[in-house]
């Protein structure tokens, strides 16, 4: 294994060895195993035996050898593909699972990780592609976003709970991070000459959008990661983990359905005694940026010095450093070769900075580039096909994998982006420019396309007519970010067929250009003529009586639409043993055993809780109570178990497990509550025992509610 890696990375990959070997011979079921891979990067794609790998990559941030190493191990293993993902993130597909920890330990040694990137985890933190050279922003956010993902990169708080977390960081207030879709949004600010943010929780997109709401309109920096920790601490314990599709922040925040956000800021406020950070100051100081290799020492001759100035309207801009520019670069669906991958990375050693930003429209961003080497870069990029104009504009489509690989997926998302992209630059070249009006995609109501912060956007679905099925997209209109960085969530407005959607695009141009009021942004004219008015302008295109032949065949095929939609790996087990969740209990006590070894007080503490909690859920389920929230669990034992005297405990269990949140994490109580939870465990396992003597075998649970 190489040297190059550090003590936990090694340990990452010979676990994801050693599971895969005993997922193999039979000893780890399925569902289990795929909760574990996916914490790993793991993903299950939705062809046969092969899978989706992520990588995690905070605020997108790569260098060309970082690059160049993904290039490769895209050659090696898979198809030679790489895909830019919404989140910042690079995917490799038709991965074969033998070879992920072959992939893990390059990765690695390269500063690279994959974990965390997938599951119910803090996922890659995105921000702003601009951080740093921003001309509006208060100061650089990218030390922020990339001390709260190391802090929180293997930590046992976020490790297993009930759905995943999502946080972005803005670089200004025009938010082009999307702050309001995300758990956890920060925008930033300085106030007093203190640096700080505005902290927004609890939105998110999906089936049921919510816009995030402000906990804070100003929290010193100092207190970002303590903010974040016991949030997530709250989180674990109250959030929902039986129904699925209400498990995630914003149900909890939201008054009607959960706690609401006075009561959860209460609940943080509380569980700040148990951190191990009261305070945590983030070193931020402006970093030296590595100069280029090559300037332009004599002029280039374009062929078309027109299209030069347009793509240099479009896709360049003057940084706060004001002797430099960045450069954007459209990135079709997100998918490039491994070789044009290693082109762009010798691009930016050329005539940027090796500093590479992925951007959260699927494209990336060079930074700090000399004005003298524009022309050079463009073409450069010429040479590649990768110099067409409107990054990040109307001509810019953004969309998912949709059903080329991804098993939620209901109807193609890549071969209607390209024809939409191709639409745009033909009959309405004056639009190429447009950057008020974005058109996103995704194959389902998922929203990895990001359809709901769109001005137009569209997520797959079907309609039925005479027996038939059409692949269709609803359409919806009005997200987005306003000139003044207010966030908005799309609304739906009509179902058409997929191959009418062109004919959708035109109608809604041609209706703007012609009906909207001179300046008047996209939105404020759909807010001002409402939705019944759009719906009843493309009611035409969704009338089954005009349906011909190729409305019922989706894009990219030549046969008759079938929906066919798998299982998506976010989806509940329905099959596990209540002996494996004791031993979820016992591992979740080991490595609180060994984090005490390394004088990790907080954690070793935090792993003690997961056991108590993980070990009373196993015994509720052996009694057929159901188990949907930490919080429930902990009331539960403590009424069904304890209070019935059914396993005798040294004192109340909900007492107990909650000392957590009552005791500084010193390691006098670190021992103390290891001490107690392996007592627990001891009990439990006893109990467990007596009653098989009865059963004469382990119980099967045949439920999603284990989950907890």
């Amino acid at each position: 294994m190489s040297e190059l890696l550090s003590k936990e990375s090694k340990a990452d990959v010979l676990e994801l060895q050693d599971k895969i070997e005993r997922f193999k011979r039979g000893e780890i079921p399925e569902e289990r195993f795929k909760a574990f891979r996916l914490t790993r990067g793991v993903y299950g794609q939705r062809q046969a035996d092969v899978q989706m790998f992520r990588l995690k990559l905070p605020y997108g941030k790569i260098s060309s050898d970082q690059l160049r190493t993904i290039a490769g191990l895209s050659e090696k293993y898979t198809n030679g593909k790489l895909h830019f993902t919404t989140r910042q993130n690079i995917q490799l597909h038709y991965i074969k699972l033998v070879d992920t920890p072959e992939i893990w330990e390059e990765l690695e040694s390269s500063g690279l990780t994959a974990r965390e990137s997938c599951g119910n985890t803090v996922r890659n933190i995105t921000a702003s592609p601009f951080a740093g050279i921003d001309p509006e922003e208060p100061f650089d956010v990218s030390p922020y976003v990339q001390a709260v993902f190391e802090y929180f990169l293997r930590n046992p708080v976020c490790q297993d709970m009930g759905r995943k977390i999502k946080m972005a960081f803005s670089a200004s207030e025009r938010d082009a991070a999307f702050t309001y879709i995300h758990d956890f949004g920060f925008i930033p600010k300085i106030e007093d000459g203190v640096r700080g943010f505005k902290v927004v929780v609890g939105g998110g997109l999906g089936a049921q959008p919510f816009v995030a709401e402000t906990a804070y309109d100003f929290l010193p920096a100092g207190q970002v990661i303590p903010f974040i920790e016991a949030g997530l601490r709250v989180f674990d314990r109250y959030g929902e983990r039986e129904k699925r599709q209400k498990a995630r922040l914003k149900y909890l925040i939201d008054p009607k359905k959960g706690i609401g956000l006075d009561e959860f800021l209460r609940l943080v406020e509380e569980e700040k005694t148990s951190l191990p950070y009261k305070t945590y100051e983030i070193e931020a100081q402006d970093k030296e940026f590595e100069q280029p290799l090559h300037y332009n020492v004599s002029t280039i001759k374009l062929s078309d010095q027109q299209a030069f100035e347009l793509w240099r309207e479009t896709n360049t801009f003057q940084q706060k450093q004001s002797d430099y520019y960045g450069v954007t670069v459209r990135i079709p669906l997100g998918n490039i070769s491994a070789a044009v991958a290693r082109s762009l990375a010798t691009i930016a050693e050329n005539y940027a900075t090796n500093d590479i930003r992925i951007t959260v429209n699927q494209g990336i961003l060079f930074r700090f580039v000399p004005e003298e080497n524009l022309q050079f870069i463009y073409s450069e990029l010429h040479l590649l096909g990768l110099h067409q104009p409107g990054f990040d504009t109307l001509a810019d489509v953004t969309a998912c994998p949709g059903t080329d690989t991804c098993n939620l997926a209901v109807t193609d998302s890549t071969h209607i982006s390209l024809v939409l992209e191709d639409l745009i630059r033909d009959e309405y070249p004056h639009l190429v420019a447009e950057s008020n009006i974005k058109i996103k995609i995704s194959g389902c109501m998922n929203s990895c396309g990001q359809h709901m912060i769109a001005n137009i956007g569209f997520h797959g679905s079907s309609i039925k007519s005479e027996g038939k099925v059409a692949p269709a997209m609803q359409v919806v209109l009005g997200g987005g970010v306003d000139r003044d960085g207010k966030g908005f969530v799309a609304e739906k407005v009509i179902k058409v067929p997929t191959k009418r959607i062109p004919n959708v695009v035109r109608t809604l141009l041609e209706e703007y250009e012609l009906n909207a009021e001179e300046g008047e942004y996209f939105n404020d004219f759909f807010q001002r003529k409402g939705k019944i008015y759009f719906y009843d302008l493309l009611k035409h295109l969704s009338d089954n009586s005009t349906f011909r032949d190729e409305d019922f065949q989706d894009w990219g095929k030549q046969v008759d639409f079938l929906p066919e939609i798998g299982v998506g790996e976010c989806a509940g087990v329905m099959l596990d043993l209540v002996g494996t969740i004791l031993q979820d209990s016992e591992d979740h006590l080991l490595k609180s055993k060994k984090a005490l070894v390394d004088n990790e007080w907080a954690s070793a503490i935090y792993s003690a809780y997961n056991s108590l909690v993980i070990g009373a859920k196993a015994i509720l389920l052996g009694e057929d109570v159901r188990c949907n929230t930490h919080k429930g669990i902990i009331n539960d034992f403590q009424e069904k178990i304890y209070a019935a005297d059914l396993i005798r405990l040294d004192r109340p269990y909900d007492e107990l497990v909650l000392q957590i949140n009552k005791h500084e994490p010193t390691e006098a109580f670190a021992y103390s509550y290891v001490d107690q939870a392996n007592d627990f465990l001891r009990k439990i396992v006893d109990f467990r025992k007596s009653k098989q003597v009865v059963l004469n075998d382990d119980q099967v649970v045949v439920s999603s509610h284990y989950k907890a």
